[in-house]
């Protein structure tokens, strides 16, 4: 009886039949969207945020939102804004709209337009690479001593991305850093952090309005003991940005408006570390971005912070 029953267990029309490959369900992929006016630029989502570089301007981050709403939340005014590697060396005798400037590689370009140049690409659904011959700010030249490389993903409601920056020609003193600058939408003009002694514990954070350069402000600094910040508006919804590494920040905001991606207007902050740029170096650090509510934003950098 038994090897009987186990004989009739088996048989073929008892058994699982897996289904042709015609017959397995088509999974459709989420569409992107295109800015207006930068229908050509280069975007991938995952169905919950959507990020897009500009080709043409370094591949340079332009483009951040949820794939729901349609809305940047960055600012592409100029070369110079985005989220983006910026470095700072020596003077160098250079100008920026007839101020005294120094060595500075920009990912984007330069103050006058000018484009930096793409040395390879890689894009898929999923992912992007893009490794750049970054532009002096000041002087519109390329710096082909240096290269930049940016690598994106998306993991859930956050976008990672992988900077390096390596310099091959002269060494430099210490300085400031942009790692990275970060440029947003002039309408979210409350910048939010964490500068307690008790970080990651839910802790008060600090809500603050930055000085104006368009009144003669200079830029502000803070020292954040979560890693963390967010521009964000009236309702505590907005952008956050964690870079882990990096407690410090520089910030401010540009213009009166108004707001909107293309607009000259913006909200700017850095994370900043001062280090010097030498012969030789080769740089790397992470950046995450996500789209929220304040405790959405907060939420989602303490898991980041736990688990990595």
């Amino acid at each position: 009886m038994l090897s009987s029953t186990l004989f009739l267990s088996c048989k073929g029309p008892e058994a699982p039949v897996d289904p042709k490959p015609d017959d397995k369900p088509v999974v459709e992929k989420p569409s992107t969207w295109p800015e207006a006016g930068m229908e050509n630029a280069s975007y991938i989502t995952n169905g919950k945020i959507q990020i897009g570089v500009d080709l043409e301007r370094g591949g340079s981050i332009f483009h951040f939102s949820t794939a729901s709403e349609k809305h940047n939340l960055l600012n592409h005014n100029d070369e110079g804004r985005f989220v983006q590697q910026s470095y700072y060396g020596d003077e160098d005798g250079s100008k920026w709209n007839g101020n005294p400037w120094r060595w500075n590689p920009v990912q984007g370009g330069s103050w006058q337009g000018k484009k930096a140049s793409i040395t390879s690409k890689s894009i898929s659904d999923s992912k992007i690479t893009v490794s750049t011959c970054p532009m002096h700010w000041a002087t519109g030249e390329l710096l082909t001593e240096c290269s930049m490389t940016e690598v994106i993903t998306l993991e859930g409601d956050c976008a990672h991305i992988q900077y390096s920056f390596t310099n091959s020609g002269k060494s430099h003193k210490a300085r400031h850093q942009e790692m990275p600058a970060v440029f947003c939408d002039y309408d979210l003009g409350t910048l939010v952090y964490y500068k307690g002694s008790k970080p990651w514990t839910g802790d008060v954070v600090t809500h603050t309005v930055p000085k104006n350069l368009s009144d003669g402000a200079t830029n502000q600094y803070v020292t954040r003991t979560e890693e963390w910040s967010a521009y964000v508006d009236n309702s505590d919804y907005g952008l956050g940005v964690y870079t882990p590494g990096t407690t410090q920040i520089t910030y401010y905001t540009f213009g009166h408006g108004p707001g909107g991606a293309g607009n000259p207007s913006c909200s700017y902050f850095a994370p900043i570390r001062t280090l010097a740029i030498t012969k030789g170096l080769e740089l790397k650090y992470d950046v995450y971005l996500t789209i929220g509510t304040l405790e959405q934003i907060r939420s989602r950098f303490k898991e980041l912070h736990d688990r990595l």
